[in-house]
């Protein structure tokens, strides 16, 4: 594949320091506190320049975990074609968590923000679509018709979000993409009681 040329990093750079501003401002003051000059200005350009790339600030915040989504898709495809499905898909994962933990710092955060929670919901719609298709795709199925490539999706989708919430409340105490690949490793295995928890 070609390298992208020197105009392409440019706007990919400018669209990563926005990406980032949000996220970085929303953790300091409150999502509510945020608007769209401050995240401009925190990244260097204008307005003008931020509307090129995002239609709001919210969208600025949320295109964090659609570039998380695409790596876990391209990853996905990636993995060896004799990988069985869950120890593919738990590598993907891990992977596409194991570059950005600072960032992913300030995701959790602000997860239980108020103003956030239709765009969060929106953002793991779009997410579930795109895991449920690569799933499909993987393993010779329709994510339109047949039911399993959205379950596992599903799955996932809310393995991720509750292991991110836990990780948080916990303090981060170990690091996310091992806290990741703990809870997915359990939902493969059917998710038996752990042995401390049986009486």
């Amino acid at each position: 594949m070609s390298q992208p040329g020197l105009r392409e990093r440019k706007k990919q750079a400018t669209r990563d320091a926005l990406r980032q501003a949000a996220l970085r401002l929303a953790a300091v003051r409150g999502w509510d506190q945020v608007r769209v000059e401050d995240i401009a200005a925190e990244a260097g350009v204008s307005v003008r320049t931020f509307s090129n790339y995002f239609a709001t600030k919210e969208e600025a915040l949320l295109a964090t975990g659609h570039q998380r989504a695409e790596r876990i898709i391209e990853a996905l495809a990636a993995r060896p074609a004799g990988e069985p499905l869950w120890a593919a898909l738990t590598g993907a994962i891990v992977d596409g968590f194991t570059v950005d933990e600072s960032d992913m710092r300030q995701v959790v955060r602000l997860q239980s923000a108020p103003l956030l929670t239709d765009e969060h919901l929106k953002t793991y719609a779009v997410i579930e679509r795109g895991v449920a298709a690569a799933v499909a795709s993987r393993i010779g199925a329709d994510a339109d018709r047949d039911l399993y490539p959205r379950l596992v999706a599903g799955a996932v989708l809310s393995a991720i979000r509750v292991t991110m919430e836990h990780w948080r409340q916990a303090g981060a105490a170990q690091p996310l993409p091992a806290a990741l690949r703990d809870s997915l490793d359990q939902v493969a295995a059917g998710l038996p009681i752990p042995a401390e928890l049986r009486s």
